[in-house]
């Protein structure tokens, strides 16, 4: 029988816990045979202290233990790709990767999550779509990546339920900024969850946990080598946060801008995202192509259809309206416009996150409830030339009077210059 404040101890004075240690920590924690203020402890010192590689893998498999799993390869009789994202402004790309990946061919499975302050959660995005279910049992899960080519579902309460617990508590106890435990945290969701091939997207910026590069390279090493020790392919994107991914910000203008990318009509930079997370799930995918095959054959599916079918075809199987027109609309659409020509130098993500939540599209606590069809829609991004007078964004409110607010949020949120900034890609850095 282990004794926590030992534990707590000795990782406290620097010293290393044994997988056995953590598995009984974690199990305990879970059953609520350990309370709440020694596991927050444990945290403070593992924050200070850090974990090393074989404590976060054995972290990562003690979580995993408290819960039940998924096979999806026996299940399937296929290797099944997955997405994860860190969490950005106007990050829709799994809305977009999924019904590419799966009209080339290759099942995705996802259980995704709701999102918390100025980033949007994939789940709150979904239920835009008029009657889709979020909530599918595990064998209708497996049902549907089998008939359909895919799913993205909410994550069941018996999949790592310890991480659950233990990231509520991390966030109230000011120890979230551990790369060790994110990485656990990630990981365990992502192994519990069935999926053998994985492309992780860092986000890295000023709308993102991970400010610096440096930071998001810690972050994707920690998950690469728990990848590589629990016999999982991943793949790191570290990407650009420091302005929003596309054009739209907002439940309901996400989904249009997916469904526009699948049908080739996409913004550029999100495109260009999405494009290249298609190109590594194919190459770790079990299709034997490799990453340039890969991305031909995700530019084919959108330019023949296929991609666009295989969205709608997704959105039936769970219970949703793949009809555009049947998305919400806000009652309320206000222009933003350029007070100076120029060109945009900067477009802060989070300033233009917490336009959107202010407006209702996001949650400022978790029992808060979203406005779907609010947000805005960034006509000019960085780089892009404007006349005095010509629109910047759209503006799309319940009232005017949130509109109006929402203008004087946004246009604090553009930078104009009289010089074009340098262009940058929305890929800083690819990890494998």
């Amino acid at each position: 029988m282990i004794r926590p404040v030992e534990l707590i101890q000795r990782k406290r004075d620097g010293g290393e816990l044994t997988p056995e240690e953590v598995n009984e920590l974690m199990l305990g924690y879970a059953r609520d045979e350990i309370p709440d203020y020694q596991l927050a402890a444990l945290c403070m010192a593992i924050f200070f202290r850090g974990l090393t590689s074989s404590e976060t893998y054995a972290m990562t498999e003690a979580m995993i233990a408290t819960g039940e799993t998924v096979d999806l390869r026996a299940a399937l009789g296929r290797k099944v790709v997955d997405k994860h994202s860190t969490g950005g402004v106007g990050d829709k790309t799994s809305i977009a990767v999924g019904p590419i990946v799966a009209a080339c061919g290759v099942p995705f499975a996802k259980m995704s999550g709701r999102g918390l302050g100025h980033t949007g959660g994939t789940l709150d995005k979904l239920e835009s779509i008029p009657g889709f279910r979020v909530e599918l049992s595990t064998d209708e899960f497996v049902a549907q990546v089998r008939e359909a080519g895919m799913a993205i579902i909410g994550a069941s309460a018996n999949l790592v339920p310890a991480d659950k617990k233990l990231y509520a508590l991390r966030d109230v106890t000011a120890t979230v900024d551990n790369y060790s435990l994110i990485a656990a945290s990630i990981m365990s969701k992502k192994i519990a969850g069935g999926a053998e091939a994985i492309v992780i997207d860092a986000k890295v910026g000023d709308g993102a946990f991970m400010k610096s590069v440096e930071d998001a390279r810690a972050l994707a090493e920690a998950m690469l080598d728990l990848a590589h020790r629990a016999d999982r392919e991943v793949v790191c994107l570290l990407t650009d946060m420091n302005r929003p991914l596309g054009r739209a910000v907002g439940n309901s203008l996400e989904i249009r801008e997916a469904i526009a990318t699948v049908r080739g009509e996409g913004p550029a930079d999100f495109l260009e995202l999405v494009l290249e997370a298609c190109s590594h799930l194919l190459a770790v995918s079990d299709l034997h192509v490799d990453r340039e095959e890969g991305r031909d054959m995700a530019a084919r599916a959108i330019a023949d259809g296929s991609a666009l079918a295989a969205y709608e075809r997704w959105i039936r199987a769970q219970g949703g309206n793949p009809d555009e027109g049947a998305l919400p609309t806000a009652p309320i659409v206000k222009e933003l416009t350029a007070d100076r020509g120029g060109y945009v130098a900067e477009l802060g993500a989070v300033a233009v996150g917490l336009a959107a939540l202010h407006l209702g599209a996001g949650r400022q606590t978790k029992d808060d409830s979203i406005d779907h069809s609010v947000g805005i829609v960034c006509l000019s991004k960085p780089g892009d030339q404007v006349a005095q007078g010509e629109a910047l964004a759209e503006i799309h409110a319940a009232t005017q009077a949130d509109a109006e607010e929402a203008a004087r949020e946004l246009r604090a949120a553009y930078i104009l210059a009289d010089e074009a900034p340098p262009r940058r890609s929305v890929v800083l850095d690819v990890i494998a």
